[in-house]
């Protein structure tokens, strides 16, 4: 067995290894010499970066893609019992492990930064590998998005410190016990799991109790959410609590928030002194993510203006206000917001980098549940745009819900005085949106699918 490599994890199967969670174990795995295999629906670049470290990745799912000397197969919670290689694991009796308990035995006796939140885990903990990297640090990460300079969504570094997403959807981060643990919102979501704030709220109880003794609860504190959490954490938990936010109690105070363009200068108040960096990406909760950042590293020791020139470096993460490039005098931005909050955020964001262009949007909405419950917000974020494309739902995990389509959020943009048109057809969207803008318009593809397939798509036709 090689170091770092738990027993289990010697020679593992991941079924549906492409996924942003599983690929970057998957990494992991193999840059530590684990012989990894798997498999997922379709090819991938994804699939061709873990085949060049050296693991075996099978296109399609069958039962004959497992190996019998597999150590243990990895499943994330979208994988279906009737998986071909699942059913196989349990004919050889092989161990089936989910993802979050791989990843959990990978973070074992490192220094743990566990990034949750209903919003913005992807950004501040890319925020952060990219800045403890900068400080020579070399951290492990594993995140839920590529980013823009590595390209990559995880990696194995030499260094005490492991950056990890930890995702609330399916209770796993539940899993973890973190140094350092950050929370940055907290809102109702994932409503096949969840069915009210008060399961919400235990849940991220649980994972704050996980902290370590001695440990730091990084929180913050302007979202209500996260301030109804802090209440019941305070009487729960022996953590220490750090708050950051615009409010005047906050521990780590955000002074001030200036857009340049597509960035923003951000000054915060810490232990009394002013300290300002700049931020690669535009909008105030990208600033807010950056000040968590700051904060959870200066809860490891890490002096404060290192951290806050290091993540200056940052450049972004893929599908997070990400420029595809620019056609025709026509910018195309790629957003992977799907909840109404994020779409929200990313617009206002957009809007007040773009001045007095024009915004587009060509959104996708993601899962029938969350467009079922959340369908008429969606619809009224879509409001902050001049002009949006509704596609069809995203299924993602799920079978459709009678009744459950895109006019529902169609039907609110309008009722909030939005344009909103429906497009059936995902092929058709290129040339629709090439006749409609001119040239100083923002095109934004949103959504958690394929809509991001779109972006290259955009630019083709505006091209021509």
């Amino acid at each position: 067995m090689a170091p770092g490599i738990p027993a289990a994890m010697e020679r593992p199967h991941f079924i549906g290894i492409g996924g942003a969670g599983m690929s970057g174990i998957a990494k992991i795995l193999t840059q530590r010499g684990a012989k990894v295999a798997g498999s997922d629906a379709k090819e991938s670049g994804t699939a061709e970066a873990l085949r060049a470290l050296g693991a075996t990745v099978h296109i399609g799912h069958a039962a004959a893609h497992l190996a019998d000397d597999a150590s243990c197969v990895v499943v994330s919670s979208a994988i279906r019992p009737d998986n071909p290689e699942l059913m196989r694991a349990a004919e050889l009796s092989i161990p089936v492990v989910h993802r979050s308990d791989a990843l959990a035995s990978l973070m074992v006796g490192a220094r743990a930064i566990a990034v949750a939140g209903t919003h913005g885990k992807t950004t501040t903990t890319s925020m952060l590998a990219v800045a403890l990297s900068e400080l020579d640090l070399d951290p492990s990460y594993a995140i839920g998005g590529d980013l823009a300079g590595p390209g990559t969504n995880a990696a194995h570094g030499e260094g005490a410190i492991f950056v990890a997403e930890a995702d609330e959807s399916d209770r796993s981060f539940q899993k973890y016990d973190p140094e350092v643990a950050i929370v940055l919102n907290v809102e109702l979501d994932h409503h096949a799991n969840y069915a009210s704030m008060d399961e919400i709220y235990e849940s991220f109880e649980k994972f704050t109790g996980k902290i370590v003794p001695g440990g730091t609860l990084v929180i913050a504190a302007d979202q209500p959410g996260a301030v109804e959490l802090t209440e019941r954490v305070r009487a729960l938990s022996s953590a220490k609590v750090v708050t950051y936010g615009e409010s005047e109690t906050a521990d780590v105070r955000v002074h001030k928030v200036t857009p340049r363009g597509l960035t923003s200068e951000v000054t915060v108040i810490l232990n009394g002194r002013f300290l300002t960096f700049t931020v690669s990406v535009p909008g105030r909760h990208y600033a807010h993510n950056a000040v968590a950042a700051l904060t959870a590293g200066v809860a490891l020791g890490i002096p404060a203006h290192n951290l806050a020139s290091a993540l200056g470096k940052y450049t972004g993460v893929k599908r997070r206000l990400q420029l595809k490039g620019e056609a025709a005098g026509v910018q195309v931005i790629d957003s992977y917001a799907h909840h109404p909050t994020e779409m929200a955020a990313d617009l206002e964001a957009m809007r007040g980098a773009a001045s007095d262009a024009r915004l587009l949007v060509v959104f996708q909405p993601h899962l029938f549940s969350r467009t079922q419950e959340l369908g008429t917000e969606m619809g009224q974020a879509l409001a902050l745009a001049d002009t949006s494309v509704v596609l069809d739902i995203y299924p993602a995990r799920e079978d459709p819900v009678p009744g459950v389509t895109s006019a529902l959020i169609i039907d609110a943009a309008r009722a909030a005085g939005a344009d909103a048109t429906a497009v059936h057809d995902k092929a058709a969207v290129p040339e629709i949106i090439a006749g409609m803008v001119k040239p100083g318009d923002l095109v934004i593809t949103m959504g958690a699918g394929d809509v991001t397939d779109l972006g290259p798509q955009i630019l083709d036709h505006l091209s021509s």
